[in-house]
């Protein structure tokens, strides 16, 4: 990809600076909730025992399912691979409620792809309210100012616009919870709120380079369900990663590598970080989804000790071809 080609996609100079000042004034408005989310004194702070439990989000009787799509269009390329499974009503049926959960980590330019793409999130909700959804909620805990975040990464207005709420953190928003089975999420503080009620998950995230795991893909996209001191479990990256897939067990995740962070993850910050790798991925499957992720990062799975691990939790198989994905070219 062209530098130009590249800056195609980046918003303008004016729009970058009226949404600076958008997040400037929901900074102030919410400085003091973003600032405890982010508790300072870790889950020791929290309540030893909970009784909050998360269901199995996954679509019954869908077993691993993957497409495969290429081509630069986002809409398109959505699209096509929901279509080669059946349609989104394969997946969302009317009443269900649904959280989207995006990677909204960073409070960057959407043309910088450290973050789910607006274009991407907003089309996504569209097409679960198309389904019959009776709500669609687009969450996440960013590592920055969550207004700022959700602001100047364009998933906000894109949500919104397209029918959806939003959920920012807040300090009330968390609930101690453990994984069953797990060593590192025990009475860790998970972002419950915007959960409440919800019976499908879906994860959208970009394929990113990331200094400590590798890749940043869709089952590290749950991070961001997690508050308390988290950076901590840096220390265990792969074992936490696998947790996370432990965690949740999503309805589809929508693993975005139309452009893809080849290097300094996962904050990036420069255009020559980026390349064009036209792929779509949508599956039922979050280890093989990752397995065949990483390849556009020029990796194999067996480059990133987490989706071994994570397979052998049974949270997924990393041999993405024995789901005989359907692949396809976006027109």
């Amino acid at each position: 990809m062209t530098q130009e080609s590249l800056q195609d996609d980046a918003i303008s100079r004016r729009e970058f600076i009226s949404r600076s000042l958008k997040a400037g004034a929901a900074l102030a408005a919410v400085g003091a909730a973003g600032y405890c989310l982010h508790d300072r004194n870790g889950p020791a702070a929290r309540p030893a025992d909970s009784s909050f439990s998360l269901p199995d989000f996954s679509a019954g009787g869908q077993g691993g399912r993957m497409a495969i799509v290429t081509g630069s269009d986002r809409v398109k390329t959505v699209n096509a691979a929901l279509s080669a499974l059946g349609g989104i009503g394969a997946f969302v049926k009317k009443g269900d409620r649904v959280v989207l959960k995006v990677n909204a980590a960073f409070a960057t330019s959407p043309s910088l792809s450290a973050t789910t793409h607006p274009q991407l999130t907003a089309e996504v909700a569209r097409l679960c309210l198309a389904a019959g959804a009776a709500s669609v909620v687009v969450t996440d805990n960013p590592i920055n100012d969550p207004a700022s975040c959700f602001t100047l990464s364009g998933i906000e207005a894109a949500a919104r616009g397209a029918g959806a709420k939003v959920a920012l953190p807040r300090e009330n928003s968390f609930v101690p919870y453990s994984v069953p089975g797990g060593k590192l999420i025990v009475r860790w503080p998970f972002l419950a709120q915007p959960l409440s009620g919800v019976n499908k998950i879906i994860g959208i995230a970009p394929v990113k380079h990331h200094e400590r795991s590798g890749a940043s893909m869709a089952m590290k996209n749950w991070y961001g369900l997690l508050g308390g001191r988290r950076n901590t479990f840096h220390q265990d990256i792969h074992n936490i990663i696998m947790e996370l897939a432990m965690m949740i067990r999503p309805t589809l995740v929508i693993l975005d590598g139309t452009t893809t962070m080849m290097h300094n993850g996962p904050t990036g910050g420069s255009l020559d970080d980026l390349a064009a790798t036209n792929t779509m991925i949508v599956s039922t499957d979050q280890v093989a989804a990752d397995a065949f992720g990483v390849t556009l990062l020029g990796k194999t799975s067996a480059d990133l000790p987490y989706i071994a691990k994570a397979a052998a939790a049974g949270c997924g198989t990393a041999d993405w071809q024995s789901l005989k994905p359907i692949r396809a070219e976006a027109t």
